[in-house]
């Protein structure tokens, strides 16, 4: 029996040595990984407090010392413009500029407003196969009340989708923006809304949506004035009718709203002002009517095209117009017809001499790499160089890229020009930003550098910009040792000169001296 405890107790023991000697060291191992997963949670906070550092951090850029062109007529020489978080905080001389502050020299350039497409094609960015027009049609139901309130409040939850569908079909990366971004444009329209060309982002892209109604006015389609006349009309009652009505005492309660069965809601939109009413008119005598009959209802239209606007500019100057036309289209002169007709290059400068605001777009909106080159978005400015070649002002021909467009578009009080307060949307050129030898060096969007030639493939081998040299402090110290061991040297050289000068001078004196004593014999 105690042999057999014995032989128990032996056998127990180097087990419970084992047991022992393991216990600790699992515990260890458990301990060392609870302090590890603990690491792990603190390095996570401390990764999402930085991330919320960033995001709060404000974001700087400054372009220093361009030339500014403000749009207004303002023109700023070797001036700075400081933005803070996409919008211009100041513009000017010596401005304090913060550390963190992204820079874009500007030295030698000229800075400009960003270009406004007022009209481009789905190729700028992938379409979700809505067209441009879709969003300015009747897109509200013909069974409610039509109260202009209500229209108002209805177009910004159709701007809220128009939103969501823009960004899901939008291209951050695509060839054709970068090309846009080059040629310095900076807004343009997509899905009937007006855009950001941001770049590698996909935030806050929509800056308004559905401004304007398509509308059809032709001799050629004369059911078409008349019915679009008809809608005019009655909506014109109707909001007669309906402003007496908000005038009136609501002492009854059960007492409604006029009628607003078979009412046009974009018509209704155009005459109380919350959308412009577009035409695509050439011909004089339709320019000349469709000028009268928003005369009569008190609209202000935009027509597209307008050839021959030039015939009847006063009258389109009269109702308010803006022209969006192509320089360059030609229209040959009918010889049958004893009045003037057919287009001219001065058709622009006309138009803008009588009061009518001018937008001008290429023939061909999209960024065309077939061949047909001079003649779509990438040549703007040569489009709004053939308007100024007809007379049209240099001031005017500008802002038919910039603050008109965005008029248009209903965003001028975001973009169009460069003031503080609105967006940082501008490009730096190396030249006048309508001469056909300038090219677009820098572009920034909402206060971040899109685009910047030196890196892009497109142009950067033409005309390349001189590469500033950036030397390491020591280097400079090296030099300037350097410097300051050659002007010791030079100085000895001089005091070592100036010395052997003194000895000449002396040795001459002395010279002087024994000629001028007497000989013995007197002479």
């Amino acid at each position: 029996m105690k042999l057999q405890s014995k032989t128990l107790l032996y056998l127990i023991l180097p087990l419970l040595a084992v047991v022992s000697g393991f216990a600790p060291a699992t515990f260890s191992a458990s301990r060392f990984t609870l302090d590890d997963k603990d690491d792990k949670k603190d390095k996570d906070k401390d990764a999402e407090g930085e991330e919320d550092e960033d995001e709060d951090k404000d974001r700087y850029l400054a372009v220093i010392d361009g030339d500014v062109y403000a749009g207004t007529g303002a023109v700023l020489r070797g001036a700075t413009i400081l933005s803070k978080n996409g919008v211009i905080e100041e513009i000017g001389h010596d401005l304090w500029i913060p550390e963190e502050a992204e820079i874009v020299n500007a030295k030698g350039m000229r800075v400009y407003p960003g270009m406004i497409a007022v009209e481009a094609n789905s190729s700028i960015v992938v379409s979700s196969g809505r067209s441009a027009d879709e969003g300015v049609t009747d897109l509200h139901p013909v069974d409610h009340e039509i109260d202009p309130v209500k229209v108002f409040e209805a177009l910004a939850d159709e701007l809220m989708e128009t939103r969501h569908a823009v960004e899901d079909s939008y291209d951050p990366f695509g060839q054709n923006l970068l090309l846009a971004l080059a040629t310095g444009i900076t807004s343009t329209v997509s899905n009937g809304a007006a855009i950001k060309l941001k770049r590698g982002e996909i935030d806050d892209l929509v800056m308004n949506e559905g401004n304007y109604a398509a509308m059809t006015w032709s001799s050629n389609n004369p059911a078409g004035k008349r019915s679009l006349r008809q809608k005019f009309e009655a909506a014109s009652a109707y909001l007669r009718d309906y402003r007496k009505w908000e005038r009136r005492p609501k002492s009854d309660k059960d007492e409604k709203p006029p009628s607003d069965k078979d009412i046009d809601k974009n018509v209704v939109a155009v005459l109380s002002g919350q959308k412009r009413a577009k035409f695509t008119s050439n011909e004089q005598g339709d320019l000349l009517s469709l000028a009268r009959f928003a005369q009569e209802y008190e609209f202000r239209p935009i027509i597209e095209g307008c050839i021959e606007g030039w015939t009847v500019a006063a009258e389109l100057g009269r109702a308010g117009a803006t022209a969006i036309i192509t320089p360059r289209d030609r229209r040959d002169r009918d010889e049958n017809l004893l009045r003037e007709s057919g287009s001219t290059i001065e058709n622009a400068a006309i138009l803008y001499e009588h009061g009518v605001q001018i937008a001008i777009i290429p023939s061909d909106t999209s960024m065309n790499m077939g061949g047909v080159m001079g003649r779509d978005l990438m040549h703007l400015p040569i489009e709004v160089g053939f308007a100024m070649r007809g007379g049209l002002p240099e001031s005017a021909a500008l802002e038919s890229v910039t603050v008109v467009p965005a008029r248009l578009l209903g965003i001028s009080h975001r973009v169009g020009t460069l003031e503080v307060g609105k967006d940082c949307d501008l490009i730096v050129t190396d030249g006048d930003l309508l001469h056909y030898q300038t090219f677009v060096q820098y572009t920034v969007v909402d206060g971040s550098l899109a685009y910047d030639k030196q890196k892009e493939i497109f142009f950067a081998h033409i005309r390349p910009r001189a590469v500033e040299e950036v030397l390491d402090p020591g280097e400079e110290v090296v030099e300037d040792a350097e410097a300051d061991t050659e002007s010791e040297d030079s100085e000895e050289v001089e005091e070592l000169t100036d010395e052997s000068v003194g000895v000449e001078d002396e040795s001459e004196s002395e010279s002087e001296d024994d000629s001028e004593e007497p000989t013995e014999d007197g002479r």
